[in-house]
Formats: C-alpha cells, sequence, structure tokens
C-alpha cells in the first residue's frame, strides 16, 4: 500500500500551532474592537440625524481618519492595504448608518410622524 502523503495539519510544527493560537485570540479581539467601533459609529450617526445632518459620509472626517491611521501605522503592513482595510471599514460603517436611517425613518413613518430625535 502506498504512502499517502501527510495532510498540512500533521505537519504543523509546535511553534506554528502556537502562533496560530495566537492569531486565533487576536482575531478574537480585533472581531470585538470592530464591533465596538462600529457601535460607536452608529452612534455618531444617531447624533448626527438628531443634530439634523442629511448626509451620512463626510469626506473630510473620512480623510482625517485616514491621515491619523497613516500615521500611526509603523508595519509592517503596508499603508496601501492598511488604507484599504479602513476605507472598506468606513463603507461598512455608512451601510450601518444608512439602515438605521431607513429603520427610524420606517418606524416614524409607522407611528404616524412622531419625530424620532426626542
Amino acid at each position: 500500500m502506498p504512502d499517502r502523503p501527510a495532510s498540512p495539519r500533521t505537519l504543523e510544527t509546535v511553534e506554528l500551532r502556537r502562533l496560530r493560537k495566537k492569531i486565533d485570540a487576536l482575531d478574537r479581539r480585533l472581531v470585538a474592537m470592530l464591533n465596538e467601533r462600529a457601535e460607536l459609529a452608529r452612534e455618531a450617526g444617531r447624533a448626527k440625524r438628531a443634530a439634523g445632518y442629511r448626509a451620512i459620509r463626510d469626506v473630510e472626517r473620512e480623510r482625517e481618519v485616514l491621515l491619523r491611521v497613516t500615521m500611526a501605522n509603523a508595519g509592517p503592513l503596508g499603508q496601501a492595504d492598511l488604507l484599504a482595510l479602513y476605507r472598506r471599514l468606513m463603507v461598512a460603517t455608512r451601510a450601518l448608518e444608512a439602515r438605521d436611517r431607513d429603520r427610524a425613518r420606517a418606524d416614524r413613518d409607522r407611528d404616524g410622524g412622531a419625530d424620532d430625535a426626542g
């Protein structure tokens, strides 16, 4: 009977297993922090709506965030990759804000047009 090649899992070294466990733990923390950031962005969206802001996107604010992220980056992740991640994060949080606004509008319409700002 011919020998079958070992699966990548059976070739995993103790060091590789240790590093992967650390990556998995960090991934859990990153997910929690990304969701915390998204919730804060939703709160900011509610505050903007309550203050009468009509636009969801604030290009100047996004530019400031990207500049701060760029200045904070010491690598090894390249600037272009980091900025792409943050741009995608901003798209996702704008979508959350848009859904929140749509829900608030639907609730207001359902409740007979009462103002949801307070």
